[in-house]
């Protein structure tokens, strides 16, 4: 019993803790109710006694930022504007003593705070997010430190720790696997929804679930630059950071509510100085106007889509890392790609095998990988790679000898076998066949590389590897030429030829090659002038200057150079190009949602104020209109939670 009681004080604790301006906006409601009841029946002593503990409760948080704006920065707000018309609507009640209208200026803030906590509900889901990222990584790792295991705080871990993760536990930091395999569930980091193998020579992400296999890894940077880490510090920073719009907004929200006071005090005053009005319902209608004029919704209309939209991406493995970035990509027009490591996997793959009349493509394949086992050349490990995969049985080759940038040559069971460039064979007096020779141009043509295989004088084959278009990259670019992007341009260091192949493989009109660094920021620069709005996606250092340059800077998370991740404004958190469609079309929706819900709060607050100078409105029709209308928008802007 006692547990339970202690266990329901923390969750009260905690609700009251998480949720302070539900809670406020709750009791109010309670007070406001309970002094309307008193009214009723007669008590005013009573209701007089519950009410102002209700505008209190209600009113705290408002009046408190207002006054320090007004304060600090001798501005006036949103906020006090709300006070001013309460507070003025509970004076006139005890002047007139009509005193329900002390219930209309209590409804005044009781949907002021209502308002207040809907809008909190996408900050809050956002925090939970980080919450939930920083409770993937555990408190400990298993260190293996002279020959024993031994449990250490993750903060105590340095660059070159050796850990132990075994099955069912999650990574304690990102490191590299030095020793056995497994399937990584890292959908909590990355989005990806299948998990993914991972063997020597790969990285691991702090958080992410091990699979059946027990990993030893290897820690290469400190714990808190890891991947998790950094979203955390971005996603936080991204709820501070207010969107170019946001602050317009917010400027004008200022300017504004100094006319709307102005304007008040003179609906309030002149009438009945000049007109002959009565002051109960001149000051009365002013009360209406300053509460039915005030931009409550128009505030409301930005922020709560922006970071229903951040905590979304984020979800789905999309790092927006402001509010700004997420309203830019629903507006682009120019779409930069990096060739390599972005429409390619970056890596070098084996594409064809052509053997010569009476070699088997396994045996040619065996012989080739027995000399290039022991190369670190990309294109060894590509072929070593390859026959792993294929299950090729593996012979052993001695004397091995590289020469470097031309190619390799060892021994197989006595007979002396080369691989490397064509010109480098025939310096080795092999023969080569005129067929073969027609067939390597046409490999190369196509962008790929070719390496000659020969044992002794004779040759036996070709090899040909290439960085591989990305299973996903042709269908992404129709999509994107769907949606309306205008231009999508292909970038790369790489040779025009190779570069040309893969522009035809994913019908890619206009490409750039042979480019440094400096070129492709010149080349952004003109996409920017042409075009009203240019993304860059990209992953490596040379990359780094044109994301800075774009107008939005897209990194590929799984596989990107720091440097990259660092300066891009959007982090695509795995290799996977489709959740670039899936940001570009949570832009293009919060931007609609934003446009709808500045047009449906401007075009309420119009028509309250005619219905107010045609003194069709009361104070709570005014005030359940004007703030319903701020209500309204605030879930508009929820909406993309569901996306």
């Amino acid at each position: 019993m006692i547990n339970l009681r202690s266990n329901s004080l923390v969750s009260v604790r905690n609700f009251f803790q998480h949720y302070p301006e539900t809670i406020a906006a709750i009791v109010c409601a309670i007070l406001v109710l309970m002094g309307w009841v008193c009214l009723q029946l007669g008590w005013v002593g009573l209701a007089f006694l519950v009410l102002p503990i209700a505008y209190v409760i209600g009113g705290y948080e408002s009046a408190k930022d207002g006054l320090t704006t007004l304060l600090k920065e001798k501005q006036f707000d949103v906020d006090l504007l709300m006070i001013f018309a309460a507070l003025g609507a509970a004076f006139l009640g005890v002047w007139q003593t009509d005193y329900f209208l002390i219930i209309d200026g209590g409804i005044l803030i009781l949907i002021f705070a209502i308002s207040g906590a809907l809008e909190s509900i996408a900050m809050e889901q956002t925090e939970r997010n980080i919450h939930q990222l920083m409770g993937l990584t555990p408190d400990t790792a298993t260190v293996i430190a002279h020959q024993q295991q031994q449990k250490i705080p993750i903060n105590q871990l340095k660059i070159g720790d050796i850990i132990v993760v075994k099955p069912g536990e999650r990574i304690p930091t990102d490191a590299m696997i030095i020793s056995g395999h497994s399937s990584l569930n890292q959908a909590p980091i990355t989005g990806e929804s299948i998990p993914v193998d991972k063997t020597i020579g790969d990285e691991v992400f702090a958080g992410t679930l091990n699979g059946n296999g027990v990993l030893q890894l290897k820690v290469h940077q400190p714990p808190e630059s890891s991947l998790i880490q950094r979203v955390i510090q971005l996603v936080e920073k991204a709820q501070t950071d207010s969107p170019p719009s946001q602050q317009w907004m917010e400027k004008f929200e200022r300017s504004y509510a100094k006319v709307i006071i102005i304007v008040g005090l003179a609906l309030g005053t002149l009438p009945p100085l000049f007109l002959g009005w009565d002051w109960e319902t001149t000051i009365y209608r002013a009360l209406i106007f300053l509460v039915v004029a005030s931009p409550c919704a128009l505030m409301a209309s930005i922020m709560p889509a922006l970071l229903s939209g951040i905590a979304t991406g984020a979800r789905h493995g999309i790092l927006f890392k402001n509010g700004a970035q997420l309203e830019k990509i629903g507006r682009i027009k120019a779409i930069a790609f990096d060739k390599t490591g972005t429409l390619t996997t970056g890596k070098l793959t084996v594409v064809d095998i052509i053997p010569i009349q009476g070699i088997l493509e396994t045996e040619l394949l065996q012989l080739a990988v027995a000399v290039e086992s022991v190369s670190e050349h990309p294109i060894g490990q590509a072929i070593a790679k390859f026959a792993i995969e294929k299950n090729i049985p593996r012979i052993s080759a001695f004397n091995v000898a590289t020469q470097i940038g031309e190619g390799i040559i060892g021994q197989v069971d006595e007979q002396q076998i080369f691989i490397g460039k064509l010109e480098w064979i025939q310096q080795h007096q092999i023969e080569v066949n005129s067929e073969l020779i027609e067939i390597s141009d046409h490999l190369e043509t196509d962008g790929k590389t070719v390496v000659w295989v020969a044992k002794n004088q004779q040759t036996l084959g070709l090899i040909a590897v290439a960085d591989t278009v990305r299973s996903e990259a042709k269908t992404l670019i129709k999509h994107l030429k769907k949606l309306g992007i205008e231009q999508v341009v292909m970038l790369t260091g790489d040779h025009q030829r190779t570069a040309d192949s893969v522009a035809k493989q994913l019908n890619i009109d206009l490409v750039y090659a042979n480019l440094l660094p400096e070129d492709k920021l010149t080349i952004v620069q003109q996409l920017k002038t042409r075009y009203q709005g240019v993304a860059m996606v990209g992953d490596g250092i040379n990359d780094a200057p044109a994301l800075a340059l774009a107008d939005v800077g897209i990194a590929m998370g799984g596989a990107g150079n720091d440097i990259a991740l660092e300066t891009a404004d959007i982090v695509l958190m795995t290799d996977q190009l489709g959740k670039l469609l899936k940001a570009i079309k949570l832009g293009r929706r919060a931007n609609r949602i934003i446009q709808q819900n500045i047009a449906f709060a401007l075009s309420f607050m119009v028509l309250l104020l005619i219905s107010n100078f045609f003194g069709s409105i009361n104070m709570p029709i005014g005030v359940i209109g004007h703030e319903g209308s701020t209500v309204l928008v605030t879930l508009s802007g929820l909406r993309l939670l569901k996306s």
